[in-house]
């Protein structure tokens, strides 16, 4: 099978572009990944090269050996991948020591992987772990009001999943484990990996200080959605320190209680008073 016609690229190529009109990929801003299926890659193999050189990673994601990832390129721009994938996205394959990765179909005018690839991949192996394999898809991306927030809200994890968590009902029920903040650095590089991937331990959700957010789910529709529903909640937070702060709030007890009929464990340290 063509790679250009699989379910798992039209998958990609509408999460691509349902994001872009989001309004969270300006220019060339964010990044996606996705942990292809065995099945899925015996499928298209035939679309797969494999004379090129492999190139190091910069972390060890042993846990990962052998497998293939479709990414986003290095400096592409999001509005151009449902015009052209094969220019625009690549499918990397790990080698079996976990430390170096190299291009077997895409960015066919050249190009790597996205610079956050090292994120990306210590992500993947976290979720990997400790979903048993569930978890396929990272998502970044520049999401306007949760950047916003880390401005003016304390970059502590309790503060931020508190305060998304009473902007709207369904939060907790979407995002029970709460987000995770990672103060501001240099994007790119292994100490922001490694400082993300920590936050993956507890998390689905991390957020980068004054940058955007990283979210990890099963499959397309629900690591959207999950990104989605926490910058919408950002939304209203925006909204309601605009005009003026709260004036009556979700509860504590509230979202106890909000767990109990939905069936979902809230860690007690966000449910402070």
């Amino acid at each position: 099978m063509d790679i250009l016609k699989s379910k798992f690229m039209e998958g990609f190529v509408r999460l691509t572009d349902d994001a872009f009109r989001k309004g969270w990929h300006e220019r060339n801003g964010g990044n996606y990944s996705y942990r292809i299926k065995c099945e899925e890659a015996e499928m298209v193999m035939d679309s797969f090269s494999f004379d090129r050189d492999f190139a190091p990673i910069g972390v060890e994601v042993p846990n990962l050996a052998g497998e293939f990832f479709l990414v986003t390129g290095s400096g592409k721009f999001m509005r151009n991948v449902i015009l052209d994938p094969a220019a625009n996205t690549c499918v990397i394959q790990v080698d079996q020591d976990g430390k170096n990765y190299r291009i077997v179909w895409g960015l066919r005018d050249g190009g790597r992987p996205t610079s956050e690839l090292p994120t990306h991949l210590m992500n993947h192996s976290i979720k990997k772990e400790l979903t048993g394999g569930r978890h396929r898809v990272i998502l970044h991306a520049h999401t306007t009001n949760v950047i916003a927030l880390t401005f003016v809200l304390p970059l502590k994890d309790e503060v931020f999943t508190r305060e998304l968590w009473e902007m709207a009902t369904e939060c907790p029920v979407v995002f029970p484990d709460g987000v995770g903040v990672v103060p501001w650095m240099v994007p790119g590089g292994r100490e922001i990996a490694l400082a993300t991937a920590e936050l993956m331990k507890k998390y689905d959700v991390a957020i980068w200080a004054h940058h955007g957010i990283f979210c990890s789910g099963e499959d397309f529709d629900l690591t959207f959605g999950l990104m989605d529903t926490v910058e919408k909640s950002a939304e209203i937070l925006v909204k309601v320190l605009s005009m003026g702060g709260k004036k009556q709030t979700i509860t504590a007890q509230d979202f106890r209680d909000l767990a109990k009929d939905f069936h979902v464990t809230l860690p007690e340290k966000f449910l402070y008073e």
